[in-house]
């Protein structure tokens, strides 16, 4: 495959990017290098992060996420795209530890390394190992430079399932010389909602070059054995206990989940709560918040040296914190309800569609921007609970247990709520359809 470099100037706002970046590179290091003593995933592989790694013959496609959720919507299309054409050669990199070790769960023969840090020696070299014919980015990883240095190499770009805030498009409409010809010349969206078709256009993407697809996460099919999985968990971590889990939380609102299930412990005493942190590094802050707070914690990652399952030893736990990576979605199955965490907190909230695919209630807290549209079609179902506080959120949760009609009505909701909302993977692939002509001739 030959590549035609296209010349472009380099405007001063991305020329003071890159420089940052530069001077941010020792310090990016130093976090890698101190987290790599905790968790050695950081250290594994990681030449890549500087586009090092091994070559691939080329002609394919690269796919890129960031982490664990943009991961597993990556991997809903490229199983729809390796069904449709087995031996297309397809990398897929993501930015954590967690979203390589995801994919590599998803899609265990699958090229998985980490994405190259958005310089323009890094991508260069891994664009020269890759040789893709099409790069695909999931949801909002928008890089200048990793889009400037397709553009030059004739890469085509797909921001696939695409989304972006009002206020992430407000700086880029400042600050143009970032991104905007890569992306009025190299792009096209296929956008989740028609305020991110706008905000698009807004900010570069020509109108013909945006699609409106819907979100792909709504396609996700669930394995075909995961309630038997989530019933096996059950048996072992709680018996006929009643079970809620708090998905994917974050410091400061791990101590709001803590303090409701110390209030809902009054009301039922026998009840467990699965708390589950959204990193891994986090798992130790974790375990020493429950027990400064008191509570009796087994931890999911040292359950094979018990003699008994926690939930039916004589002083049974009342927290299990769950510090292993990708068995969220089964612990969800395991559980009467769910509450899906960075939402009590500004970070926008996470993903609500697993537990909600599984038919289980749904609890989250206000701060929804990262995917306003899910939070919305969920609410207008009646399947999204919404609380505050933690005495809101031990309310909701006391309610929902205590009422098995209540939380069987809920997750019929849920469930017609994403039946509802297929069909963004078709719409997809028509995209991607339309782009690859371009891509053939790269």
């Amino acid at each position: 495959m030959s590549i035609t470099p296209t010349p472009l100037p380099i405007p001063a706002a991305r020329r003071l990017y890159t420089l940052l970046w530069y001077l941010a590179l020792p310090l990016a290091s130093l976090i890698v290098l101190w987290r790599g003593l905790r968790t050695r995933d950081y250290w594994r592989g990681g030449g890549a992060r500087f586009g090092l790694g091994k070559p691939r013959a080329g002609g394919g496609i690269w796919v890129h996420a960031v982490s664990v959720g943009e991961v597993q919507a990556a991997a809903i299309l490229i199983a729809a795209l390796r069904e449709r054409e087995p031996a297309l050669e397809i990398t897929l990199t993501a930015a954590t530890p967690t979203g390589c070790a995801r994919g590599r769960a998803l899609l265990p023969d699958l090229d998985v390394r980490y994405a190259p840090y958005d310089l323009p020696g890094s991508v260069r070299r891994c664009l020269a190992r890759l040789r893709p014919r099409l790069l695909i980015i999931m949801e909002t990883e928008l890089w200048p430079n990793l889009l400037d240095q397709a553009h030059r190499a004739a890469v085509p770009t797909l921001i696939a399932s695409a989304r972006i805030s009002a206020r992430s498009a407000r700086v880029y409409q400042r600050l143009p010389g970032l991104m905007h010809a890569a992306l009025a010349a190299n792009v096209w969206v296929g956008a989740q909602s028609e305020a991110d078709a706008e905000r698009f256009r807004a900010i570069g993407v020509a109108p013909q070059r945006l699609a409106l697809v819907g979100n792909i996460k709504f396609d996700r099919i669930l394995p075909d054995d995961i309630y038997e999985r989530g019933a096996a968990l059950r048996a072992l971590v709680a018996g006929q206990r009643p079970v809620w889990v708090a998905g994917s939380t974050h410091p400061g609102e791990e101590s709001i989940v803590l303090r409701a299930h110390r209030q809902l412990l009054a009301r039922a005493p026998r009840a467990l709560l699965i708390l589950a942190p959204r990193h891994a590094p986090r798992f130790d802050a974790a375990a020493a918040a429950i027990a400064e707070q008191g509570f009796r914690c087994a931890r999911r990652s040292r359950m094979a040296s018990y003699d008994a399952a926690p939930g039916e030893a004589d002083t049974p736990v009342e927290v299990l914190l769950l510090d292993t990576l990708g068995e969220l979605l089964e612990f969800y199955a395991a559980a009467d309800l769910a509450f899906v965490g960075g939402s009590l907190i500004a970070v926008g909230g996470h993903n609500l569609l697993e537990p909600a695919a599984l038919g289980l209630p749904v609890i989250a807290g206000p701060h929804q921007f990262n995917s306003p549209d899910v939070a919305w079609v969920l609410a207008q179902r009646g399947a999204l609970i919404t609380v505050h506080d933690a005495q809101e959120l031990s309310q909701a949760v006391a309610r929902l247990l205590a009422d098995a009609d209540l939380r069987a009505r809920l997750g019929d909701a849920a469930r017609a709520a994403i039946d509802s909302h297929r069909g963004a993977l078709a719409r997809l692939l028509r995209v991607i359809d339309s782009v690859w002509p371009h891509a053939a001739r790269a």
